[in-house]
């Protein structure tokens, strides 16, 4: 959702299985890199798990992003580290392909902004047209390609790391393509950020992992800390808020998967206790008011408001919290290759419920489905229309041809185009892409 979240996999042990995978900006949608090249899966559905589109065009993936549902793809390889590729890939075409000045370690995208980031620099481009609008060079080193992007594009704020030694997240506007603010956000240094689906909040944990802090955009006013436990530190995989901003849900290298509930602060007056353990924990929050603030501050951290098991540690993860069929559900998908899928308590939260697994190194559906794939039927969701071959052979946007994707040297007008933030949920609205293949090394407006 960030929030949308990539993980890049190089152990040698985890060659074989996942080197990648992100779920989309709206958690509708997983994408998976592997040696052999990417899949899409739907996430419609809890028994079934539909392959959107599957390619071994390009092997050696290790950054593969959707655009919300949207046949818009952006893929990045091993081969060729310094390229990113955008495909359009209802059609099997190319869009267009960016070369840059070093490795690309990280890509973000919203309806209206997509960014490259690199070691040293990030590169914010107009969706729209891929035009270069910034380039923010010099920042400190980013080793591990660490960015945010609001998935509500009417902001398209930034998060990036501002020290390479200290927890200082720089928040820039994508939009007006100004620096809006610095958060002094964790002593150590940051191990992950988000943006909530508004881009009203933003949450940080540093490589300590013991603190989860959430702050308001685009003031930078702290207002939760939700502490994750004491005993260890660990490594955050993934940080995400669900789309309705009310959980905060965060996973590592350990077993347990933390989910933290963003409760309304409200000024007033709290009803009496009733019980003898209501009436001590007012004293307690009474004796907050003498003690002096860290000790205070520590005594008001919040912890896990519900938690997942998971049936291994170690492993590269990364979560997400989505409704699907009209219930709160945590996905975690591991670089085993597999997609976990629990129940949440939206109410009492508590131990989450493991109710399904699915392989996303086979067909994608379970075995015991795999028996309801060999009886034709219509569609049933937009997964499965998608993957169906497309009754016209033309295209319908000027400039574009099946066979060949993009005219080579045509650019499509901008005014045969809707105004306004893209729209790619159906393929007739396709973004006006200038086509042409980019090099970034020397055509930047420097910061």
């Amino acid at each position: 959702r960030d929030g949308e979240v990539a993980v890049s996999l190089v152990t040698e042990q985890e060659s074989s299985a996942l080197s990648c995978f992100s779920f989309n900006q709206d958690c509708t949608s997983l994408a998976i890199g592997t040696k052999a090249g990417y899949k899409l899966f739907s996430l419609s559905s809890v028994e079934q798990l539909d392959q959107v589109h599957g390619s071994n065009e390009i092997p050696d993936v290790y950054i593969v992003e959707r655009l919300f549902s949207s046949s818009l793809v952006v893929v990045v390889s091993h081969t060729k580290p310094r390229q990113m590729n955008v495909y359009h890939f209802k059609k099997g075409t190319e869009i267009c392909n960016y070369s840059y000045s070093s490795n690309i370690l990280s890509i973000r995208l919203n309806r209206q902004r997509l960014l490259v980031c690199l070691e040293e620099s990030i590169y914010i481009h107009n969706i729209k047209d891929m035009k270069l609008l910034k380039t923010l060079l010099d920042i400190p080193a980013n080793p591990t390609g660490l960015c945010a992007l609001s998935i509500n594009h009417s902001n398209s704020y930034l998060a990036y790391p501002g020290s390479l030694t200290s927890g200082e997240i720089v928040l820039y506007d994508g939009n007006s393509l100004k620096t809006v603010c610095t958060i002094a956000a964790h002593e150590g240094t940051l191990a992950a950020i988000t943006f909530n689906a508004s881009g009203s909040k933003l949450a940080s944990a540093s490589e300590k992992g013991t603190v989860i802090r959430v702050f308001s955009v685009p003031d930078g006013q702290k207002l939760y800390e939700f502490r994750r436990g004491m005993k260890r530190y660990v490594t955050i995989s993934s940080l995400v808020f669900s789309m309705d901003s009310q959980f905060l849900c965060a996973s590592s290298n350990t077993e347990t998967v933390h989910i933290f509930k963003l409760e309304q602060v409200t000024n007033s007056r709290p009803e009496e206790p009733s019980t003898w353990s209501g009436y001590m924990g007012k004293m307690f929050m009474a004796a907050t008011n003498y003690l002096p603030t860290q000790v205070s501050d520590m005594m008001h951290q919040d912890r896990a408001f519900a938690t997942a098991r998971l049936n291994f540690s170690g492993q590269r993860n990364i979560c997400t919290l989505s409704t699907i069929q009209k219930l709160p559900r945590l996905l975690v998908a591991s670089s085993s290759g597999h997609l976990y899928m629990y129940n949440l308590d939206p109410q009492d939260g508590g131990e989450c419920v493991l109710i399904k697994t699915h392989s996303l190194l086979g067909s994608g559906t379970t075995e015991e489905n795999k028996e309801n794939d060999l009886r034709p039927s219509l569609p049933q969701s937009y997964a499965a229309t998608v993957a169906r071959p497309s009754a016209s052979s033309a295209s319908t946007v000027p400039g574009y041809s099946e066979d060949g994707g993009a005219l080579r040297g045509e650019v499509i007008p901008e005014h045969e185009f809707a105004t306004g933030p893209v729209c790619l949920d159906d393929e007739n609205e396709f973004p006006p892409i200038i086509l042409c293949r980019g090099n970034q090394k020397g055509k930047t407006k420097q910061s």
